[in-house]
């Protein structure tokens, strides 16, 4: 009984005899180390560690706690069914230490085994440069509308510092940095960081590297937020099945929201196993059960599933995660 137990729990992976209690845990995680490297102090500073349900049993993070105050760790979400994903948000707190400073952040798992993983973070945090405010909030942004936000960066110090350049990663933002004022060694810069017109919906998290002249700290990140609010949403975004017997049926419901009333078109899927039952009226918010019907293959379920209404030819769509397995025999 307890090796079929373990199968149950390991058999999307390898062998259980292969391994230890914490490494059913750790596999989860995409990383377990990240480095800050050098930020500025009041900066916000975070890093989420992803944690993705590779396993048939659901998982449960009972608690974190960190080795040190200098980081301050949270749960994104504590359940997670098979595929799901959710984070542990590491900030480094910036307002109330300075220098190099590094925390091990314990996860502690409670189902479907106990287990603990150990999370790594380190940075130096500078006195000589400091953010206002904090980071670059682009708060709720409509879809199309674009935005534009600005931070002081203060410097004091040396009298020729200066910042040279700005990087910025994602396609849909830019940023420039203009000198404000210099007067002996205190330097401020403004920071002006715009979000396009054609950024698509959704949460933005990124960051804008300040390239400076100082030799041993060249970069300097600043944290970029905000959402980009569509005429059309979908929730969830990621649709959970589950595990499923052969020829098993399941049915879950999703939520499509428009800012004003509006009818649902047509729901499709290039899989005849789904269907779906939608209202002809006009409505700001619809609920659409969604029908999978397994069939007698095991296999994973990936599926995308397409929305369409008459907002101007808007859409939404979302993706369908589960699996069909065949059932265990007890040795």
């Amino acid at each position: 009984m307890f090796r079929s137990s373990v199968l149950g729990i390991f058999a999307l992976l390898v062998s259980p005899l292969s391994l230890s209690a914490q490494q059913w845990a750790e596999k989860m995680f995409s990383d377990t180390n990240y480095n800050f490297g050098n930020v500025a102090r009041s900066a916000k500073v975070e890093h989420r560690f992803i944690v993705k349900n590779i396993y048939k049993e659901d998982a449960h993070i009972a608690s974190v706690r960190s080795s040190c105050g200098c980081t301050s760790p949270r749960i994104e979400k504590d359940s997670l069914k098979t595929y799901e994903q959710g984070a542990i948000v590491a900030a480094f707190n910036t307002n109330t230490f300075t220098g190099q400073h590094g925390a091990t952040v314990t996860v502690t798992f409670d189902k479907p085994f106990y287990a603990e993983v150990r999370l790594r973070v380190d940075g130096y945090i500078r006195t000589d440069v400091v953010l206002d405010p904090s980071q670059i909030a682009f708060g709720s942004v409509d879809e199309g509308a674009g935005a534009e936000k600005t931070i002081k960066i203060n410097y004091s110090g040396r009298g020729d510092w200066k910042i040279s350049d700005v990087k910025v990663g994602s396609p849909f933002l830019s940023a420039t940095a203009k000198e404000i004022s210099r007067f002996g060694g205190h330097v401020v810069y403004e920071l002006a960081v715009k979000m396009n017109p054609d950024a698509p919906a959704g949460y933005v998290r990124d960051q804008v590297l300040l390239v400076t002249n100082d030799r041993n700290a060249v970069e300097l990140p600043v944290m970029v937020e905000g959402v980009v609010v569509s005429d059309l949403t979908v929730s969830p975004s990621s649709l959970m099945l589950g595990i499923l017997q052969p020829l098993q049926s399941v049915t879950k419901q999703i939520v499509v929201r428009g800012k004003k009333p509006f009818r649902i078109v047509k729901v499709e899927c290039d899989d005849p196993a789904f269907s779906f039952k939608t209202s002809d009226e006009a409505k700001t918010m619809h609920l659409i059960p969604v029908t999978y019907q397994a069939d007698s293959n095991p296999g994973k379920i990936s599926r995308k599933i397409r929305i369409e209404t008459d907002l101007s030819g808007k859409q939404a769509e979302l993706t369908v995660y589960g699996q069909v397995i065949s059932p265990l025999a007890d040795n």
